[in-house]
């Protein structure tokens, strides 16, 4: 590419409406432009990338014998209400109608295409195993669209899926499916974890995600060192254990603590620690309310919550639903007289003589034990916090921060049940497919990659995922050895199989230098005043420079990309 006639800008500033280190430099960079609220343009350089990082996962997939293929993004909505994620998408899906009033929608996701496709071929329980796989964009109508290319709201992904006579069958091509991910992550030079996940609306037996370990990461990843435990916070189980010891249970009280509603607020006027106090926040699950009971130094956790009923949607309670169960202002919610079923986290059973809300408004009652109201159900329902004891061998577990950059599910016949995919087996009686399905975001990967490798100066792309290969500086465009050398290395080194920039605009060098280093050009090759003895400098990003003759250029860069 040669920049005098090409497709090629960078911003000297940051970006002010991109709120990430790889948003603002993608852009700043030239890589990607946003059009509107979570939507961007995948410029020439991003696509580069893009197009690269593709390749890696095409040749990792086509190597577990998973053939490529592509679905419609325009689909009937009727697809999504038969196999019941119609209301699971909510408003998170995008809708219209044709000019026949038939209700579309723009496909978030492609589990039920692929079901009907295998359909086609599936008949006999001969006809399996087989995987089929696409890159096609995706539309989630993300309510609060951030981070560039890590939360948006149009994007491609690549999704894979898997068809099996049995669980047997389904679990050997999750192994494959699972192992090709790990292959595609490490050639992409990401560092990333595996950790359990929520199976959320896709639904299914088991979710586990690839993060990439970054600062800015979304997900919060719950790690134990000493034996490797990972799992996203989301289903992170809590380890609750009996102190056996008991104090003696004191009288309840009704205390009056005016505008004292948050549990900071209590704790100054009683003087008490938050573990002394127990939360009770009213929630939503579908159409029921609740009461969850947790201590005051701790997080209901909402994903559980859900699974805990197999509800569809969980949510606070609004400020009338509240004083509607309680008879008091938001704030004074407690168990005792709520018009309302109470559940409670597994570790306030431990508690004694604890505080709570006295559904009055400004009071609350100290020293209430467990026989003061109805408990309709107890459960793992807190989110675990550092320093918790890991689920597996109890030794503190500590946060991180993690990109979800992809994701396996064994859906199990969840979808093939929802959509009739059925099979007869070898006694000729009908049964229902095993599926598997497995995604990858590669713009989200290319922006982790991104956090991941970030500098001062811009981005320092892994070796073999920039744009190009190698970027020739021209010092003086209007020296004619300069240029001479210049196209002769352009040349020579595109004939050998390299993709090159030539920057042979008109530009002070320092602009040139600055602009190759922002967008992350692995090595740079300076023509300047030593072309007339047949001398230039080559430079790999951040490292040292060293003067070569041209004709050793070829053999360098062969050298380090190993052609």
């Amino acid at each position: 590419m040669k920049l005098s006639t090409s497709y090629f800008y960078t911003l000297r500033e940051d970006v002010k409406d991109e709120d990430s280190v790889s948003s603002n430099l993608l852009v700043r960079a030239g890589y990607i432009k946003k059009s509107s609220s979570g939507i961007y343009m995948m410029l020439p350089l991003g696509w580069r990338v893009i197009q690269k990082i593709n390749a890696v996962i095409r040749d990792e997939m086509d190597k577990t014998g998973c053939q490529e293929l592509l679905m419609p993004a325009l689909i009937p909505e009727e697809v999504y209400i038969a196999s019941g994620r119609r209301a699971s998408f909510g408003h998170d899906m995008f809708t219209l109608k044709d000019r026949k009033g038939m209700d579309y929608c723009l496909g978030p996701t492609h589990e039920e295409l692929f079901a009907i496709a295998a359909n086609m071929k599936i008949h006999s329980y001969k006809d399996m195993p087989f995987s089929l796989y696409q890159f096609e964009t995706k539309f989630r109508d993300e309510p609060r669209p951030r981070y560039g290319l890590i939360r948006v709201r149009e994007f491609i992904m690549k999704d894979a899926y898997t068809f099996d006579k049995d669980e047997a069958g389904m679990d050997v091509a999750y192994g494959k499916q699972f192992q090709a991910y790990k292959n595609i992550f490490d050639r992409l030079h990401v560092r990333y974890r595996i950790v359990r996940a929520d199976t959320g609306v896709m639904g299914g037996l088991l979710s586990e995600e690839f993060q990439a370990i970054t600062p800015l990461g979304e997900d919060i990843l719950v790690l134990c060192d000493d034996c490797d435990f990972a799992s996203n916070i989301e289903v992170c189980p809590c380890v609750t254990r009996d102190p056996g010891t008991r104090e003696a249970e004191e009288e309840r009280q009704l205390v009056a603590t005016p505008d004292s509603r948050t549990i900071a607020e209590v704790v100054e006027t009683l003087h008490k620690p938050e573990q002394k106090f127990v939360k009770t926040l009213i929630y939503k699950v579908d159409e029921q309310v609740i009461a969850v009971m947790v201590r005051g130094d701790r997080e209901v956790n909402e994903t559980k919550l859900r699974k805990l009923f197999q509800a569809e949607h969980v949510e606070l309670a609004d400020a009338q639903t509240v004083q509607k169960v309680t008879h008091a202002e938001v704030g004074f919610a407690g168990p005792i007289g709520i018009d309302c079923p109470v559940y409670l986290d597994n570790e306030v059973q431990y508690l004694q003589n604890f505080v709570v809300g006295a559904n009055k408004t400004g009071y609350h009652y100290t020293n209430v034990n467990l026989k003061d109201f109805t408990v309709a159900g107890m459960a793992d329902l807190r989110n675990i916090q550092e320093g918790d004891p890991c689920p597996v061998c109890g030794r503190p577990v500590h946060f991180a921060h993690g990109i979800e950059v992809g994701n396996v599910f064994k859906l199990g016949t969840k979808y093939s049940k929802a959509l009739n995919l059925q099979y007869l087996d070898q006694n000729n009686q009908l049964q229902y497919v095993w599926m598997g399905s497995y995604g990858i975001g590669p713009a989200r990967t290319m922006a982790a990659i991104v956090e991941q490798n970030a500098d001062e100066n811009g981005i320092s792309w892994p070796l073999g995922l920039a744009p190009y290969d190698a970027a020739i500086v021209v010092i003086s465009t209007r020296d004619e050895t300069q240029m001479q050398i210049a196209e002769k290395l352009y040349d020579t080194l595109t004939a050998a199989g390299f993709d090159l920039i030539l920057d042979d605009r008109d530009e002070r060098p320092g602009v040139k230098f600055k602009d190759m280093d922002l967008i992350g050009m692995p090595f740079r090759i300076t023509v300047g005043r030593g072309a007339k003895d047949g001398r230039v400098e080559w430079k790999p990003r951040g490292g040292e420079s060293e003067e070569l003759a041209v004709d050793d250029v070829l053999a360098r860069i062969r050298e380090v990309y190993q052609k």
